[in-house]
């Protein structure tokens, strides 16, 4: 058994690596909700839906979000009517949010829910937001405090990011799907995709006794570093660790997760960082998934490295 943390389209590049080379029994993916809001009257969540499109080949590859084939006759219809539109929502989008929104007010679980599309969808392996209660992630910036989406997407991350907030997660339960991987006996490692440490990874980490859930257990804790040559690979990663005063590099990331980490794996572009490295084990290869291929050799590569590894005492 191999438990993901994912969120965004990093995240959800690998869980499929992942998902290709594991069986459904052997991979739990738990997703980010700190990204979910209410939309037009809809509940939305980004990074579940993310992770589920490109688990079942549905993804806007060029785009990283959405759904391939999409249409807008429904926010142009929107607009003309004078409703929101600065985040967009396919016409087949709408459906999955549409379904959502009716299920959660019948008073269904969005564990419940997401398994259920995920079947529809099919796929297998077993996809779990981090919890059915309610977190939101809330952005501290030079300009105010913002909910998350009016941060990222309205805003397109141009105000200075100063401190998050997960508003919820205090008294947020994690889902009996998480807690089940995040205990067995059988699993083998905990995988942190290449997905936003602040943004996708550091909302799951904040639910009640988390973190020391994953310092406690016998397997490793591996993650894949979304920094690349200086780089974030997709998204606003790079901008925030700047903003925050860090260094942008794979080291920082490490260093962001601490103790949490048994090992990192890096880009053969910032191989030079092995030389002097104090931090977790590092494997140094490609990271970069242009395609499934690349997916799954990562994937694989990962999988290696964890096996590899002792946990820190």
């Amino acid at each position: 058994m191999i438990l993901a943390l994912a969120g965004g389209v990093g995240g959800a590049k690998l869980a499929d690596g992942l998902a290709q080379i594991l069986s459904p029994d052997e991979l739990t993916i738990v997703v980010n909700t700190g990204d979910d809001f209410e939309h037009l009257g809809l509940n939305i969540s980004p990074d579940l839906d993310t992770v589920m499109y490109t688990l079942a080949g549905l993804n806007n590859v060029e785009q990283g979000w959405g759904l391939a084939g999409e249409t807008w006759s429904f926010m142009a219809a929107t607009k003309r009517l004078g409703g929101e539109t600065w985040f967009n929502l396919g016409d087949q989008d709408v459906a999955t949010h549409v379904e959502r929104t009716r299920r959660l007010r019948a008073g269904e679980s969005l564990s419940a829910i997401t398994g259920d599309l995920c079947r529809k969808l099919g796929i297998r392996h077993r996809v779990a937001p981090m919890t059915d209660d309610i977190v939101r992630t809330m952005v501290e910036t030079d300009g105010g405090t913002l909910p998350f989406q009016d941060y990222f997407v309205r805003l397109a991350c141009k105000p200075v990011l100063k401190r998050l907030e997960f508003a919820g997660a205090d008294s947020a339960r994690p889902t009996p799907a998480f807690l089940e991987a995040l205990r067995s006996p059988a699993t083998e490692a905990v995988v942190i995709c290449p997905s936003n440490p602040f943004l996708s990874v550091l909302p799951i980490l904040s639910l009640p006794g988390i973190k020391q859930a994953l310092a406690e257990r016998q397997a490793p804790v591996v993650a894949v570093s979304p920094i690349v040559g200086g780089q974030a690979v997709k998204g606003p990663a790079a901008k925030i660790m700047r903003e925050l005063g860090m260094e942008v590099s794979p080291a920082a990331v490490a260093a962001f997760y601490g103790e949490l980490l048994d090992g990192l794996v890096i880009d053969r572009a910032d191989e030079a960082l092995a030389e002097g490295w104090h931090g977790p084990a590092i494997h140094i290869t490609d990271t970069i998934m242009r395609d499934r291929n690349d997916k799954a050799t990562l994937a694989a590569e990962t999988l290696r490295f964890a096996a590899a590894l002792e946990k820190r005492a």
